[in-house]
């Protein structure tokens, strides 16, 4: 039974899981696609697609998996994919979608050695090919999201709403695992001016060796500290206006074709840019990065900074919300006390998935404890000093009403997304055709997908 809920409820959160999923389908090392699945009016599913979202399920603990539901989410998410193309009041983000594609090339591309070896690996012919496998799996996300808030967007739930759905439920929710609610302050160490001063007259050699007659390619290959491009001799294509960290944009929309800019700090560190090509809002460049990468000493001052603060929250001086937003460098977190979002977006985190640095950390403290300065890296994987507070523990227990109210409501409106987004798919199947492959003959939909109306 705990099953059955899972599915009922995957449909509530599959728009979500579907961007990513599909394009580990189609772009997994050494993967091909292996056939249609199904059409629905001019979208398709691919069998690799239910198959990966099959294996998703399974990592997540899912048991009994049925083929057949998986394919019909899929096609309920393709059917919504079809109708939000016809949806006026949808915005056309293709531009901006083809953008975002071509970033996404880009970070591909910086964990291969060169583009051939990344299209070998992924089974493309060319970077053409594969933009637009990439393009049409973010397409696919931004329309099948954009329809189901819009048949969604009033869905709501009252309190005697939330009671009904925990007593028709409340057997098969599953236990809630230890969890802690935590806290945190988090800084950059900061250069000295020594440190900065070093990496300006490095770049500025560098450029003054170029304009002496070596290529601004192969000074990239050489010194340049951007895994995604320094291999591909600094070059960037295709940047979109807005895309870049402000400095380096700034810097490069300003210099005409062929100029080479003086060093430019961003937030990675010091650049220097060579604007290779430019076409109305999009331009080409290359660049030479020397990472801001702290030295032991500059993180140890960093600490020994954070452990004052720390000192001032302790004896009360500040409380952790204000130096949080008055210190740290997180912009996701200082705004909101420091609060590290757990995965559901509440702030409560399972003890387990508590990253091991951070755990290791937190051994031994208790609720209100804050941890000694420690050092750790961002999801960038630069270097950053940190101070955290444990809010709360939770331990694991049954979901009950009184201590899980919030992740109850949010059950009990998923649900009611999934009906109205159900009853929207039903109204739908009369009218839009579909071809479901044979191997799914015997496959039990809740929807009326084998209509023999339109059936293929």
């Amino acid at each position: 039974m705990i099953n059955k809920l899972k599915i009922t409820f995957l449909f509530g959160i599959f728009i979500i899981l579907f961007g990513a999923n599909t394009m580990n389908a189609q772009l997994k090392q050494g993967d091909l696609v292996d056939g249609i699945a199904a059409v629905i009016g001019d979208e398709i599913v691919l069998e690799s697609d239910v198959n990966e979202q099959m294996n998703y399920a399974k990592q997540q603990g899912a048991t009994n998996i049925d083929k057949c539901e998986f394919l019909e989410n899929l096609l309920n998410n393709k059917l919504l994919v079809y109708e939000a193309r016809k949806d006026t009041l949808i915005e056309n983000r293709s531009a901006a979608i083809k953008e975002q594609a071509n970033a996404k090339y880009q970070q591909l591309l910086s964990q291969f050695p060169d583009e051939k070896s990344m299209l070998s690996a992924y089974k493309f012919r060319n970077g053409y090919e594969m933009k637009n496998a990439i393009e049409k799996i973010d397409t696919d996300q931004y329309y099948g999201q954009a329809k189901y808030q819009r048949i969604t967007e009033k869905a709501d739930v009252t309190p005697n709403e939330v009671t009904d759905f925990y007593n028709m439920y409340k057997t098969q929710l599953p236990e809630v695992k230890d969890e802690v609610s935590l806290s945190q302050i988090m800084m950059y160490p900061k250069l000295t001016e020594a440190h900065k001063e070093d990496l300006i007259n490095r770049l500025k050699k560098i450029k003054k060796d170029i304009e002496g007659g070596e290529s601004f390619e192969s000074q990239a290959r050489i010194y340049s500290e951007d895994p995604g491009s320094a291999s591909n001799g600094g070059l960037m294509k295709n940047i979109s206006k807005g895309q870049m960290v402000k400095p380096f944009e700034a810097a490069a929309l300003n210099l005409q074709e062929g100029e080479i800019s003086e060093p430019v700090e961003s937030e990675f560190g010091y650049h220097i840019i060579q604007l290779v090509k430019k076409s109305g809002k999009i331009y080409d460049a290359r660049h030479i990065l020397l990472m801001a990468t702290p030295t032991d000493e500059e993180i140890k001052t960093a600490k020994a900074k954070l452990d004052s603060i720390r000192g001032l929250i302790t004896n009360g001086k500040i409380t952790f919300k204000d130096a949080a937003f008055k210190f740290s460098d997180d912009k996701r977190t200082k705004f909101n006390a420091g609060v590290i979002p757990g995965a559901d977006g509440s702030s409560k985190i399972e003890r387990e998935s508590v990253p091991g640095t951070i755990s290791y950390e937190l051994a031994g403290l208790n609720k209100g404890d804050i941890t000694n300065a420690f050092d750790d890296k961002d999801e960038r994987d630069r270097k950053v000093v940190k101070i955290i507070k444990i809010e709360d523990v939770i331990p694991s227990h049954q979901i009950t009403l009184e201590t899980d109210y919030d992740r109850i409501k949010q059950m009990a409106l998923n649900k009611r997304r999934n009906e109205m987004v159900e009853k929207f798919v039903n109204s739908k199947l009369t009218t839009t055709f579909i071809s479901i492959d044979g191997r799914y003959d015997s496959c039990a939909f809740k929807g009326n997908w084998k209509k023999d109306a339109i059936k293929k």
